[in-house]
C-alpha cells in the first residue's frame, strides 16, 4: 500500500532530518515505527500526510508512493482524499467544539449531504460504539476532556474519514498505563474488524510491537533496524535502548541506557 524509497526531508533549506529512508506498510497491517526523540519519525508521518509546509520543510529526494502513485508534495487535503488520515502527536481536537461536532469535522472531505450524509452518520454511531466515553460527552466541549478522552477523540475523529491507511504520532504520550492499554486495544481491534492499514510511530516500544505485524527502528533520519516484532525483542540493541533490558534479560535503568554507546553497525 505505502511505500517510500530512499526519500530525504529538509528544513529551512539546510537542515537534512530524513537520510534516504525506506519502508514499506502493507495493506491491512500495522507497521511501528520506534528511535529516539529527535531521529525523524514524526518528519516521516508529516511526509506522508502533506504536512511539512507549514514547517517549513519539503521532500527533495526520493518517492512516497500510495497504492504506485506518488503523493509526495500533493497538499493535505489531497492526501486526505486518496485515504490517509493523521493524528497528530499531543491531542489536538478543536478545544471550542463539542465531541461530536470534531468528529464531525473528520468526515469532511467526503460531504455531508445524501447518502454520505447518512454514511457519515452511522459513523459517528460506530465511533461512539468504538469509544463509548465519547457518547457520554457527545454535547461537551472537547477543551474539558480528560487527556485520554481527547485523544481517543482525535482518533475517533481521523477515524471518521473513513482511511484506508492511519497515521498515529504517539497516541500513548502523557497517558496512564491503564488508558494505553485501552487505546492500544482499540487500534488492534480497529485493525482487524475493518482492516485499516496503520503506520505507528511511538516511544513505548514493548506496547507498539504487542500489536504491531512489523517494525523498523530509526536512527539519524535512516532505518537501522527492521522486523518482525519477534525478531526486534530479541535483538540486544532493541533491549537495550527501548525495552531497557540488558542482554541477561535485567532490567535497567535510565541513567544506564542513556550511558550506554550505541554500537557503531547501528550508524554504518
Amino acid at each position: 500500500m505505502l511505500r517510500l524509497n530512499s526519500v530525504e526531508v529538509v528544513y529551512d533549506h539546510v537542515v537534512l532530518v530524513l537520510r534516504g529512508l525506506s519502508l514499506s506498510v502493507p495493506s491491512g497491517r500495522i507497521v511501528c515505527l520506534l528511535g529516539p526523540n529527535g531521529t525523524g519519525k514524526s518528519t516521516t508521518l508529516k511526509a506522508i500526510s502533506g504536512l511539512l509546509g507549514p514547517e517549513d520543510g519539503a521532500v527533495t529526494d526520493g518517492t512516497i508512493e500510495l497504492d504506485g502513485e506518488s503523493i509526495e508534495g500533493l497538499p493535505p487535503h489531497e492526501v486526505v482524499k486518496r485515504g490517509v488520515s493523521q493524528v497528530m502527536e499531543g491531542r489536538r481536537v478543536f478545544e471550542h467544539l463539542s465531541v461530536e461536532e470534531n468528529l464531525r469535522i473528520g468526515a469532511y472531505t467526503r460531504g455531508t449531504r445524501g447518502t454520505r450524509g447518512a454514511r457519515a452518520n452511522a459513523d459517528v454511531d460506530r465511533i461512539y460504539e468504538t469509544f463509548p466515553r465519547l457518547r457520554e460527552h457527545r454535547h461537551r466541549l472537547s477543551g474539558f476532556l480528560s487527556g485520554g478522552e481527547q485523544q481517543t477523540l482525535a482518533i475517533g475523529r481521523a477515524l471518521m474519514s473513513a482511511p484506508r491507511l492511519l497515521l498515529l504520532d504517539e497516541p500513548s504520550l502523557g497517558l496512564a498505563p491503564r488508558l494505553v492499554e485501552e487505546i492500544f486495544d482499540t487500534l488492534r481491534r480497529v485493525n482487524a474488524d475493518e482492516g485499516t492499514t496503520m503506520l505507528l510511530v511511538e516511544q513505548n516500544a514493548a506496547r507498539a510491537l504487542d500489536i504491531a505485524h512489523y517494525g523498523y527502528v530509526m536512527e539519524n533520519g535512516r532505518v537501522v533496524l527492521e522486523g518482525n516484532p519477534e525478531k526486534l525483542r530479541d535483538n540486544a540493541d532493541v533491549k537495550e535502548f527501548y525495552l531497557g533490558l540488558s542482554d541477561l534479560g535485567e532490567r535497567k535503568s535510565y541513567r544506564d541506557v542513556k550511558r550506554y554507546r550505541r554500537r557503531k553497525r547501528w550508524l554504518s
